[in-house]
C-alpha cells in the first residue's frame, strides 16, 4: 500500500493555506521518525475561519433538510471510497493498527451516512393546544459550531461532530489534536469534493491554548463539542459559563469491568483483553478496572495473564498485530510513570510492565500489555486515567460490594459485566454509574444508540437521533386561532 502525504496546507473556511500558527509535527511513533510538518493555525485564521463560516451559514441553515442530507451522502461515499487511504493517513498519525484504521474509517462513513437520514427524517412537533391557537415546537441550527477533537481516534470523532453539526444547518470549526491533525484534513478534502459549500467547514489544527482558547471565546461561537482530557473540559465549561453557551464534553473514564463466577471464562477473557489491550489502551473507555469475584479470582487471574502473555505486539501495518506502539513517545513516559507509581502503592506486575525486548520495535513507542494486582480500589493507580495498555485487577465478595467499589470513582464513562445470570446483569447495570453498560460485550457500538458519560466523564451524549437536536435550538410558536382580541385588554 503507497500512499504519500499531501502539501502542508490547512483548511480555513473552505480554503486550502498556509497556517500562521506554530509548526506542529506529525509523528510516526510506531518507527520513531516524523511524517510531515505543516504550519498550524494561529487566531488570524481562526478569526478568518469564523468570518467565512458566519457569511455561509445562514444559506446552508435555510436549505431544506433533504438537501443538506444530499451532501452528507456524498461525503459518506467519499470517505468509503478513500478507506484505505484514509486508514494509512491515520495509522501513519497515530500508530494504531491499520485493521483498526480501516474500521474507524468505515465507521465514519456510516456516521455521515446516518445523520444524513437522520436529517431528512427529523419531525418537528405539532404539540396540543390547551386554548383557541396551534402551538408548534421547531428546531433551528445554533450557527457555528466548535468541534475540538482527541489523538486517539480522530477520524470517528470529528465526524461523530461534524456529520450532525453540519446536518442541523450548523457551520462547524473543527480543531483536530496537534498529535494527530492529518486525517482531520482528509476529511476536509473529501467534504469539498463532496460539494460543501465553503465556509461550512475549517480544520485548523493548534494548541488548544492559542487555537482552542480562541474557539471556545469567541463571541461568535454558539456550542463546543469537546472530546478529551477532563481537566481541559473542566476548564472549558468554566468558559462557556462565562459565555452561557451550551457544550457537549465526552471526558476522561476509568471504567469497571465485573466477573461474576457463573461468567463465560473464554467469552470474558476474550471481552476483556479487547476492552483494555485493543488501541493499546489508548480509549477512554477502556476496561481499566477489573473486578473478579473472589471465588474463581486466582484461577481466572491466572488464565487472563497466560492470554494477555499471547497477545502480539508489533508494527501496525502487520496484520498480525494487536497491540501496536503508543501514539507518541512522551506518553509511553507517561504510561510508564504510572506503572512505577503502582510498583510504588504496593502493586504487583503480573505480566507486561515494560518496553518490548524486539529488536524490530526499539525505535517506536511500545509498550507490553500490563496487569498489575495487590492494591486496592483506594489506590491512585485504581483511581485515575492512565490511557495505555494498563489493567488493574482487584477481588469482589459480592453484588453490593462490587457495585460500591465499581461506583467509588470520580468517573462515569462505561462497565462491562460478565455472567449468565441475566437477571443480575440488569440489576448491576442499573446501579452502576455510568453512561455505557456492556453485558457479556465490550467495546461495542452503534451510531444510533447515544454515547456520553456521567461525573467526571463528562456533559451531554453524541450519537441517536438526539444527536442532531444536540446542535439545534428549539422555538416554540403559538397561532392565534379564536381571531378575538384578548380580553384583558377589554378592547374594543
Amino acid at each position: 500500500m503507497e500512499h504519500t502525504f499531501r502539501d502542508d496546507l490547512i483548511f480555513v473556511g473552505g480554503h486550502w493555506q498556509k497556517g500562521r500558527g506554530a509548526p506542529i509535527t506529525s509523528h510516526f511513533a510506531a518507527e520513531g521518525r516524523v511524517n510531515i510538518t505543516l504550519s498550524g493555525a494561529s487566531t488570524e485564521d481562526v478569526e478568518l475561519a469564523i468570518a467565512r463560516a458566519r457569511a455561509a451559514q445562514p444559506a446552508w441553515g435555510a436549505l431544506k433538510p433533504h438537501d443538506r442530507a444530499t451532501v452528507l451522502y456524498r461525503i459518506s461515499e467519499g470517505i468509503a471510497a478513500n478507506i484505505d487511504r484514509i486508514a494509512w493517513v491515520q495509522s501513519r498519525d497515530t500508530s494504531k493498527t491499520l485493521t483498526e484504521t480501516r474500521a474507524l474509517a468505515t465507521s465514519a462513513a456510516g456516521t455521515f451516512r446516518y445523520f444524513a437520514a437522520v436529517a431528512e427524517t427529523s419531525d418537528d412537533l405539532l404539540t396540543v393546544p390547551r386554548g383557541d391557537y396551534t402551538t408548534a415546537s421547531i428546531h433551528e441550527p445554533l450557527g457555528l459550531v466548535a468541534a475540538i477533537t482527541p489523538w486517539n481516534s480522530p477520524i470517528a470523532s470529528d465526524a461523530q461532530k461534524v456529520a450532525p453539526a453540519l446536518a442541523a444547518g450548523n457551520a462547524v470549526l473543527l480543531k483536530p489534536a496537534s498529535w494527530s491533525p492529518l486525517v482531520s484534513l482528509e476529511l476536509a478534502r473529501i467534504a469539498e469534493e463532496a460539494g460543501l459549500p465553503q465556509g461550512l467547514l475549517s480544520v485548523l489544527p493548534g494548541s488548544g491554548r492559542e487555537v482552542g482558547n480562541a474557539l471556545v471565546e469567541h463571541h461568535d461561537i454558539a456550542k463546543v463539542s469537546f472530546t478529551g482530557g477532563t481537566a481541559t473540559g473542566r476548564r472549558l465549561a468554566h468558559a462557556a459559563a462565562e459565555k452561557l453557551m451550551p457544550v457537549s464534553l465526552e471526558l476522561g473514564g476509568k471504567s469497571p469491568t465485573i466477573v461474576f463466577e457463573d461468567c463465560d471464562t473464554d467469552l470474558a477473557i476474550a471481552g476483556i483483553l479487547f476492552g483494555i489491550f485493543s488501541s493499546s489502551g489508548q480509549s477512554c473507555i477502556a476496561g481499566s478496572r477489573l473486578f473478579v469475584q473472589r471465588s474463581i479470582y486466582k484461577a481466572f487471574v491466572a488464565r487472563l495473564v497466560e492470554a494477555t502473555r499471547a497477545l502480539v505486539v508489533g508494527h501496525p501495518f502487520d496484520a498480525e498485530t494487536q497491540v501496536s506502539s503508543l501514539v507518541h513517545p512522551e506518553h509511553r513516559e507517561a504510561v510508564e510513570r504510572y506503572v512505577a507509581l503502582a510498583r510504588e502503592e504496593g502493586g504487583t506486575i503480573l505480566c507486561g510492565g515494560t518496553r518490548p525486548e524486539a529488536a524490530a520495535l526499539q525505535e517506536g513507542s511500545y509498550f507490553t500489555p500490563t496487569i498489575i494486582a495487590g492494591l486496592d480500589n483506594t489506590a491512585r493507580t485504581c483511581r485515575e486515567e492512565i490511557f495505555g495498555p494498563v489493567l488493574v485487577v482487584m477481588p469482589f465478595e459480592d453484588e453490593a460490594d462490587v457495585i460500591a467499589q465499581g461506583n467509588d470513582n470520580d468517573y462515569g464513562l462505561a462497565c462491562g459485566i460478565w455472567s449468565t445470570d441475566h437477571r443480575r446483569c440488569r440489576r448491576i447495570a442499573g446501579a452502576i454509574r455510568a453512561g455505557t453498560v456492556w453485558i457479556n460485550t465490550y467495546k461495542q457500538f452503534s451510531i444510533s444508540t447515544p454515547f456520553g458519560g456521567d461525573g467526571e466523564s463528562g456533559i451531554g451524549r453524541e450519537k441517536g437521533r438526539s444527536g442532531l437536536r444536540a446542535y439545534q435550538r428549539q422555538k416554540s410558536i403559538y397561532e392565534d386561532m379564536s381571531g378575538r382580541p384578548h380580553p384583558w385588554a377589554r378592547w374594543p
